[in-house]
């Protein structure tokens, strides 16, 4: 059985804090917080993404003028995108946690793309303002990173947590990712390869 709840955090980067402090700090706050809500036996996961751009942490836009500004800031280069995953066992009082950050090169499009974009309302709930996903917007032409960890959860770093904990996932997680995402995923071995989870990919 699964499970999905919001939490109430206040995601405001503390003074000096870098993109894997930011998200590992909220990703485990995540998790322990949603523990309230969890039955006896269950593990608990929380998570969190960041786009990073130079030294920038970019959150989600406070307003359309905010997503506006981060995607002309975003266009026709590359940023990184780091996403952290927390699991929590609350009976045990026992956190595991993993973070990845992914090279995103976003393609150089026009304003009056951006504008369109902006009307399907789309951007004003993501990190950066975009969404890798977004069927109408395509942000990203050329990709080979995880791709799952741009769309906030990335899969096989969630696989690994879940093998330290001892609830080894029973799927081919490479081949989950692939069928969810629709992206055939290249870095998956130097994740996976020496974790016995990459069966059934193929």
């Amino acid at each position: 059985m699964v499970l999905f709840h919001a939490v109430d955090l206040d995601e405001t980067p503390r003074e000096g804090e870098v993109a894997l402090q930011y998200v590992s700090r909220l990703a485990q706050a995540k998790a322990r917080a949603a523990s309230a809500y969890a039955l006896p036996g269950w593990l608990v996961l929380g998570a969190d993404t960041v786009v990073v751009d130079g030294e920038a942490l970019l959150g989600k836009p406070t307003d359309e003028a905010d997503a506006r500004r981060m995607l002309r800031q975003l266009r026709g280069h590359t940023h990184r995108v780091c996403s952290a995953v927390a699991l929590y066992d609350p009976q045990q009082d026992q956190l595991w946690q993993d973070v990845y950050c992914a090279e995103v090169p976003m393609r150089a499009y026009d304003d009056d793309e951006i504008e369109a974009y902006l009307k399907t309302g789309d951007p004003f709930d993501k990190a950066g303002a975009y969404a890798i996903q977004h069927p109408g917007f395509h942000p990203v032409e050329t990709f080979a990173d995880c791709y799952a960890c741009v769309v906030g959860l990335p899969l096989c770093h969630l696989a690994r947590l879940l093998k330290q904990a001892g609830r080894l996932p029973q799927l081919g997680v490479p081949l989950a990712c692939r069928v969810m995402l629709g992206y055939r995923c290249s870095v998956f071995p130097q994740i996976l390869g020496t974790q016995g989870l990459i069966s059934g990919f193929e």
